[in-house]
């Protein structure tokens, strides 16, 4: 871990349903649906390569809560019930700044797949 991927502030926006990630040089504000997709848990990635499940529907999700996991990583609490994925700083970091990279391959995964982000619903986001 370098001291460069670790934060040196969070900050929670509930309204906007972001999570700002404040680094020495740069900051970052990723969606809480960006976060819920990109989950490092089993339920997202599997439990082995190419076991993981597309999440679908995620749109309209926001972030009830953020817990610190020692000191090496953060646990976020989603309104959908999901909060057993450990995001390390390191992997926050790279979300933080792959984010293009990242959710345009979600978004085609989900082309592919013949999903989409909101299954219909109507919200406010």
């Amino acid at each position: 871990m370098t001291s460069t991927s670790i934060p040196s502030n969070i900050k929670l926006h509930k309204k906007s349903k972001t999570l700002e990630l404040i680094y020495e040089q740069d900051s970052y504000e990723l969606s809480a649906e960006f976060l819920r997709v990109h989950s490092p848990s089993a339920e997202v990635r599997g439990h082995g390569i190419g076991n993981g499940t597309l999440q679908t529907g995620k749109k309209f999700v926001a972030i009830k809560g953020v817990e610190a996991t020692g000191n090496y990583a953060l646990k976020i609490i989603f309104d959908d019930g999901h909060d057993s994925g450990l995001f390390t700083w390191e992997y926050l970091h790279d979300l933080a700044v792959q984010h293009d990279k990242y959710w345009d391959k979600y978004l085609q995964s989900l082309a592919e797949a013949g999903e989409s982000r909101d299954q219909g619903l109507i919200g406010k986001f």
